[in-house]
């Protein structure tokens, strides 16, 4: 048997490989846009906060940004790092999501100042914790999420969802019954919360764990499927 897998976001070649090369089958839809937005630079920070790869691209579509290269960095995830490193920037800080990153700063972090480069569909989370902490933040935003729903006809076996705004994009024109559902975070799986227990969160905020966690999870009904033919 082949089961089918759709992604929510169209993957990279490699990444679609390596799913076809543990023997899924691969459907690819963008449920959702980004469309970057100008902004003023004004009273940043000497600390900034990225929760998203495309929360920092928007920031980088400044004139000025090179300007804050000194400033100090917090992120959510390796990926998103990397990016903020390659371009001169260091990062004191990074957790796989919104909420750890929270419980960090305020650990260790709660006499400073912040500023949060956010998309337009970012959930209360890192803003309410740090308020509640009585922590400054100030907040500019950087771009719109714009959802992209489209049906989906062909019968899947598993869903990947990289975002909570993939999930709402998905769902306005699709409904989710007995697939499985892989996650990059935990602020992701919540936004499935009371549509399905069938989730499996990345244990890393990466496309390619997700698509570890696919491989692996349907490994092992090759493996029982194996094993029944055998007997």
């Amino acid at each position: 048997m082949v089961y089918r897998v759709l992604s929510t976001k169209k993957l990279q070649p490699n990444q679609k490989l390596y799913l076809l090369n543990a023997g899924l089958a691969v459907v690819e839809a963008d449920f959702i846009g980004i469309e970057y937005k100008p902004f003023e630079i004004t009273d940043i920070a000497n600390n900034l906060i990225f929760t998203s790869a495309n929360g920092f691209r928007g920031f980088l579509k400044h004139a000025d940004s090179k300007l804050f290269t000194g400033n100090i960095v917090f992120c959510v995830g390796d990926k998103t790092k990397e990016l903020i490193e390659r371009h001169g920037f260091t990062v004191t800080a990074v957790a796989n999501d919104a909420e750890a990153l929270a419980e960090i700063i305020i650990r260790d972090y709660n006499n400073r100042m912040f500023t949060f480069f956010s998309g337009s569909m970012r959930r209360e989370t890192l803003p309410d914790a740090l308020a509640k902490a009585n922590i400054p933040l100030t907040e500019t935003q950087v771009y719109d999420t714009v959802l992209a729903p489209q049906k989906i006809n062909t019968p899947v076996d598993a869903i990947l969802f990289f975002s909570p705004s993939a999930v709402q994009g998905y769902l306005v024109e699709n409904t989710i019954t007995d697939e499985a559902c892989f996650c990059i975070g935990a602020t992701t799986a919540a936004a499935l919360e009371g549509i399905t227990d069938k989730i499996v969160i990345a244990h890393k905020p990466s496309v390619e764990n997700v698509i570890v966690q696919v491989r692996s999870y349907f490994a092992k009904f090759h493996e029982e499927g194996t094993k029944e033919h055998k007997e």
